[in-house]
């Protein structure tokens, strides 16, 4: 179990810094880093590191039913609605509130949902695993009134906040929350598909570790054409195609690549996280995965000073819910040790 909490650990760890690189790219719009990324980390890695990684590709994928690669491909593309989803809601509430409901609502319903496919444990588990996560999402509350504290500081002390074009309030939040319900179809896909992808990586003489490269591959494919769709309508729109004609394309394709491994690295850590937790693996691994992730994003925002000039309330705030989250992951992790 303790190989399957650390694994998920650094698996939210790299989800929660494959964006710092992002910081660095120069002569690229958002649409074209964000259109590349998604490119390369949905469709180009995933691609190349299942035909490497894979003995018996074909064999494997032969092997599944195709009700089962069905069903995690439908998933899989609502896991792509839904992130697309998120970033319209931070046009209209913010990224402190949007990113707490998207996240809060992913890491409720994403943790519960694999109960569906595997099972509800014994109640004791049961209760403590639940426990943990309400923890962790009293955490993520923190964290949204933290920033949304930390925003009105800045707009009474005249600092530019960068989100003046803010819509409504009550449609943003309703994004962010379907947004979130459509963006657990990753753990769906994951815990529906895994373990006959990995009887299937077995039978082929692959290692354990293999069968994360294996589940990510159409999870990775089917959302991406939701993501590929987007991007290449929003280039379109904001006239952005001819901004990937620059000096700098070269510099800013080798960081985008490093953010594609990355990103695509966490998720396959996360399945492999997931296996090495047992039989609540799934429910376990997706809110330790997700809640390192918050939690690294919060702690990379103090180290940048992203929370420098904010009061000593809003910080108040978001200490308590950094540690809440903390306290959440390891309650979690005993109620998986229970089992």
């Amino acid at each position: 179990m303790t190989e399957g909490v650390i694994w998920a650990i650094l698996a939210g760890l790299m989800l929660g810094l494959y964006a710092l690189p992002e910081k660095f790219t120069k002569g690229f719009k958002f649409e074209n880093t964000w259109g590349l990324f998604f490119m390369l980390t949905m469709f180009v890695v995933p691609v190349i590191a299942s035909l490497t990684l894979i003995k018996g590709f074909g064999q494997v994928f032969g092997a599944v039913p195709t009700d089962v690669l069905v069903k995690m491909a439908i998933a899989s593309f609502l896991w792509g609605i839904g992130v697309m989803m998120w970033g319209k809601a931070i046009n209209h509430i913010g990224l402190s509130l949007g990113f707490s409901l998207f996240i809060g609502t992913v890491i409720l319903i994403g943790s519960v949902l694999p109960f569906l496919v595997d099972g509800v444990p014994e109640q004791n588990t049961f209760l403590t695993i639940m426990g943990g996560i309400v923890v962790v999402l009293i955490g993520v509350i923190a964290n949204g009134k933290a920033g949304l504290v930390r925003e009105a500081d800045e707009k009474t002390g005249g600092t530019p906040t960068g989100e003046e074009g803010k819509g409504s309030m009550g449609t943003g939040i309703l994004i962010a929350v379907v947004g979130g319900l459509l963006a657990t179809g990753f753990s769906y896909a994951n815990a529906v598909g895994r373990p006959l992808l990995h009887e299937a990586c077995q039978a082929a003489g692959n290692a354990d570790w293999v069968t994360a490269v294996a589940v990510m591959f159409p999870i990775f494919i089917s959302g991406g054409l939701v993501m590929a769709a987007y991007f290449a309508w929003q280039l379109g729109q904001k006239k952005a195609w001819g901004d990937f004609k620059t000096s700098h394309f070269t510099r800013n394709l080798v960081l985008i690549l490093v953010m594609a491994v990355f990103h695509y690295a966490a998720s396959a850590l996360f399945a492999f996280a997931a296996f090495k937790l047992g039989g609540m693996g799934n429910t376990v691994g997706y809110a330790i995965f997700n809640t390192a992730c918050v939690a690294t994003a919060i702690v990379s925002g103090i180290v940048t000073k992203e929370w420098i000039n904010a009061s000593s309330k809003a910080k108040r705030f978001l200490y308590f819910g950094l540690t809440c989250m903390i306290a959440g992951i390891v309650i979690v992790a005993i109620g998986n040790g229970l089992s």
